[in-house]
């Protein structure tokens, strides 16, 4: 038993460590100029606008009458989805409903090489009307940048038979399959459809394979995808079960970014982009070189600190902050499967900062009593055992209101604004991210502040060289009883 105890310190101190290096560094691997992604880390973080520069760009609608209220604001809601769907919070997005026009600002993709703002705008802008169609008849071919051939404007009986659309479609991934006949990789577009959808398409592919034609995927007027429907096999019910497959000479990231077009829906019209500039950070690269520097630095002089104030309570405590601020970034980084990644604003570094000074005054909170106790008199494992229950409900109280008003920053300045009813309209991406990383900054001091701090406290007061009540904060020169023996309550 004393053992386990002893080896709980161990255990937990790797796992912190191990944690920390995987979200600060990501884990990688390389296939020639291919770079698959295991695990991201800080190199994968969308920085926001007043770190990194981002665009701005102003939209009209390609019509000649103009826009109803409705139509814009159907047309706002689409490119805020789209926005979402690729992880950026920290964006500003207005609609000027007397003269037609969608002004959007959003900061750059954490892999921008071009810079070109043009470039970088044409995704909100597409259509990305989904249709799948009877045969794979076409009018026009052209080559795109790859040097692969492009088929557009469907005709003849293509063009008159629509047979699903993209409403028909409930959501829609990027996934990888093993080609049969080459047996490479292939990125392909999975879809979930709809109860309809799924009704259309069994009925769909009966047709296909009793006609003898094929079944194609048109995204606006370009054909993606097309294929040929077993007559054996589905000519009697057609390929039922609700999910369909896009394959087709899709790199990782247009079958990413196809999926997430089809997932935002279609436009109610065409958009024209009237202007577009690029938008000068206010910190800039080479700033945040220098946050980072002096937040090492920092924390170095906060660990100094905490060790040479309680001694090894306060080792304890820099090993748990270590996890606490691997936490925060992995949340942001989207290290976490079940989590998506976020923008990272200056506001949004403000709420990190914050949280791992409230996960130190835990810390400290915890110490503080450890080494009255020991003062008092008590032994070591008492004076942790009463140090850690006086001090949980101060650390409870304190974490508990800073959560209250994180999650209410969220709710109302957040991509979904759920609190507009009382306090109005906001995309204030920047305050999204305070709120975001000052919750999860909470939640980690809750785990690591108090979990993982006492966990290791308790294991390492097993180790008998370490049952000094100096080294948990008590006075360096005991006072001795009879015979000269130093006296320790045990």
């Amino acid at each position: 038993m004393k053992r386990a105890r002893k080896a709980i310190f161990f255990i937990v101190a790797i796992l912190i460590f191990a944690f920390t290096f995987a979200s600060m560094s990501g884990v990688y691997s390389y296939r020639g100029d291919t770079k698959t992604t295991y695990v991201k880390g800080i190199g994968d973080i969308r920085w926001g606008i007043d770190i990194n520069g981002g665009v701005e760009a102003t939209f009209a609608p390609d019509t000649g009458d103009a826009a109803t209220t409705e139509q814009m604001d159907a047309a706002r809601s689409v490119i805020e989805t789209r926005l979402v769907q690729n992880n950026i919070t920290d964006y500003e997005l207005d609609v000027d409903y007397n003269h037609n026009r969608i002004i959007v600002r959003y900061p750059w993709s954490n892999d921008e090489q071009d810079f070109d703002p043009e470039e970088a705008i044409q995704e909100l802008a597409a259509t990305s009307e989904l249709t799948f169609r009877e045969g794979s008849e076409y009018q026009n071919t052209s080559l795109d940048s790859n040097g692969e051939t492009v088929y557009t404007d469907p005709t003849g009986v293509t063009a008159e038979n629509v047979l699903l659309e993209g409403s028909d479609v409930d959501s829609a991934s990027a996934g990888v399959i093993q080609n049969q006949t080459t047996g490479e990789s292939q990125y392909v577009v999975n879809l979930k459809l709809t109860e309809d959808g799924a009704e259309k398409f069994a009925e769909a592919t009966k047709k296909v394979a009793n006609a003898g034609t094929t079944l194609s995927i048109w995204m606006d007027n370009t054909m993606i995808s097309s294929a040929s429907v077993d007559q054996a096999e589905y000519g009697e019910t057609g390929i039922t079960g609700g999910n369909a497959q896009i394959s087709g000479n899709f790199t990782a990231q247009e079958a990413t970014q196809l999926a997430n077009q089809i997932n935002s829906g279609a436009l109610p019209f065409k958009l024209n982009t009237t202007s577009f500039s690029t938008v000068s950070p206010t910190l800039g690269a080479s700033s945040l070189q220098v946050m980072a520097i002096a937040g090492i630095i920092a924390f170095v002089f906060v660990a100094v600190f905490m060790i040479l104030m309680f001694r090894l309570p306060g080792v304890v405590a820099v090993i748990s902050l270590c996890g606490q601020a691997a936490l925060c970034f992995a949340a942001v980084s989207g290290f976490f499967p079940f989590m998506r990644s976020f923008t990272l604003t200056l506001p949004g570094i403000a709420g990190i900062i914050l949280s791992i000074g409230m996960g130190v005054d835990a810390n400290i909170i915890t110490a503080t009593r450890i080494k009255e106790e020991i003062w008092a008199g008590k032994s070591i494992d008492n004076a942790i055992k009463a140090g850690d229950e006086n001090s949980f409900w101060a650390i409870f109280d304190g974490n508990v209101t800073t959560i209250l008003v994180a999650v209410i920053l969220m709710l109302v300045f957040g991509p979904n604004n759920i609190l507009s009813f009382l306090f109005g309209a906001s995309t204030t991406g920047t305050i999204y991210s305070f709120g975001f990383t000052l919750l999860i900054g909470n939640i980690g001091n809750f785990v690591f502040g108090v979990g993982t701090t006492r966990l290791m406290t308790k294991s390492l007061a097993a180790f008998k060289p370490l049952r000094k009540k100096w080294l948990f904060g008590g006075p360096i020169h005991e006072k001795s009883g009879k015979g000269g023996a130093a006296v320790e309550a045990v």
